[in-house]
């Protein structure tokens, strides 16, 4: 049964983003994918390269068709404006780039190509 699990551990509203579609595109229709909305303090718990600041976007591929990304929105909201976003195509972003590290790709041109391809395309 592959799909998608969202769930909010924070008081605040979850985004609408389009992560079936996402998930369906970058990562195939049959992974299994859990997205967890969490804040700062989960954030910087689960945030193993710089544990003393929260993370916006965290990926943990479990295996080949199965991972968790976790999305700290209160953090994206303090860096969307540094990227030219609007903080609704940040958080696209984010998501995009989490699962592209899902898939397996490191930060790097080919990563950067795929996220500016995937962007254009769920920015309608």
């Amino acid at each position: 049964m592959a799909g998608l699990v969202v769930t909010n551990t924070t008081k605040n509203r979850t985004p609408r983003l389009p992560f079936l579609r996402l998930k369906d595109a970058i990562l195939g229709k049959k992974y299994e994918l859990s997205v967890v909305i969490v804040g700062d303090a989960l954030s910087r718990k689960r945030n193993t390269r710089h544990k003393h600041t929260p993370a916006n976007i965290l990926s943990f591929p479990y295996s080949q068709s199965e991972g968790e990304i976790l999305l700290n929105p209160r953090q994206a909201k303090r860096e969307y404006k540094k990227f030219k976003m609007t903080y609704q195509m940040f958080l696209v972003y984010l998501v995009i780039h989490g699962m592209l590290h899902l898939k397996g790709l490191r930060h790097g041109s080919t990563m950067s190509q795929a996220e500016a391809r995937l962007l254009r395309r769920f920015s309608n």
